[in-house]
């Protein structure tokens, strides 16, 4: 035998057993790039150190959180990248879910992490071209990549408007050129917790000069008569230049990293108990946990309270009840869920 081939069985023979046993647990995110990818690569440490380093965890990033979620749900991975309007649609295969049938256990209601607040962007010098919504009825339009959620987000948004829906799909990185080259009118961005941008709107606002468009009042009325909310949003908290009105409207969705039954509620509770624990350092890693580190478990029943018939795991349940927040009419899952 060589000197480099015993070389190297003395290094495989030297590693520690239980790193060798360690389980896997993949988390299902969407594209790198994304705001749901950076998320889950900065807390890899803190989840492996909450389970007792019994488990390596490995960040995959898939096309869309849609694709993500049917990865986990068809064993795959673990953990899923998803959000209240992802959820919606799963349940009700529709959408991307439509005549899905997953292999292993389904999603369920187990942490939620921040918000994300929808809005419409354009080229500062074609702003006054565009006054409301309405406006990109019918026009070329990148809302974010196909099945992402602030896409299904928006699809629901124009359903609730009555307008048409004509999406441009184009690589996020492209954004900027897209907009100046007229292939696309309008961009969807988004703030996450009113305070992040996503990494490829940080490019496009730094090439480019544009300003964000509101919905005009009769729109706020009647996304809030659908259901939606419209909240506000102080530009200077995301944005790095003047982008138009002095506060941004936005129609928010809630995203969380779900999972199934297949994963135990002993590490659950314990992801979660860890989390509520290292929120304020949550914070400071990313200021959009700063919601859910004011408010950790009202982050928790707020995206329940959105499907409120979609079962919850029985980790988040424990700790919920623990902490006095547990609704008798929700359901804890189960193995069948």
């Amino acid at each position: 035998m060589s000197t480099a081939a015993i070389a190297l069985l003395a290094v495989a023979a030297s590693q520690p057993t239980d790193a060798q046993q360690r389980k896997s647990l993949r988390w299902a995110t969407s594209s790198i790039g994304s705001y749901g990818y950076k998320v889950a690569a900065s807390m890899t440490k803190i989840v492996e150190e909450a389970l007792g380093d019994e488990y390596t965890v490995t960040v995959q990033p898939y096309t869309s959180p849609t694709v993500g979620m049917k990865a986990v749900m068809d064993g795959n991975g673990e953990i899923a990248y998803t959000a209240d309007i992802g959820m919606t649609q799963f349940y009700a295969r529709e959408g991307g879910f439509k005549g899905y049938k997953p292999t292993k256990p389904p999603l369920v209601h187990t942490w939620y992490a921040y918000p994300n607040e929808s809005m419409m962007a354009v080229l500062a010098k074609d702003a006054d071209k565009y006054k409301c919504w309405k406006d990109f009825s019918g026009k070329p339009v990148f809302f974010t990549n196909a099945g992402f959620m602030n896409w299904n987000n928006w699809v629901r948004i124009y359903k609730a408007l009555g307008y048409d829906f004509t999406h441009v799909q184009i690589d996020p990185k492209s954004n900027s050129d897209a907009l100046q080259a007229g292939t696309i009118v309008g961009s969807a961005t988004y703030t996450t917790a009113g305070r992040s941008l996503a990494p490829y709107w940080k490019e496009t606002e730094i090439r480019m000069d544009i300003k964000v468009i509101n919905p005009c009042p009769d729109e706020v009325a009647k996304l809030k008569a659908a259901g939606l909310s419209v909240v506000d949003v102080d530009p200077k908290n995301a944005f790095s230049k003047d982008i138009g009105p002095t506060t941004l409207q936005g129609v928010p969705i809630l995203f969380g990293y779900n999972v199934g039954t297949n994963i135990s509620e002993d590490v659950v509770y314990k992801l979660v108990s860890t989390f509520y624990k290292k929120k304020d350092e949550l914070a400071k890693i990313d200021p959009g946990f700063t919601p859910m580190a004011k408010d950790f478990i009202g982050m928790q029943v707020a995206g329940i309270s959105a499907n409120p018939d979609i079962p919850v795991h029985a980790g988040l349940a424990k700790f919920l009840k623990e902490h006095k927040a547990w609704n008798d009419k929700w359901k804890v899952a189960t193995g069948g869920s």
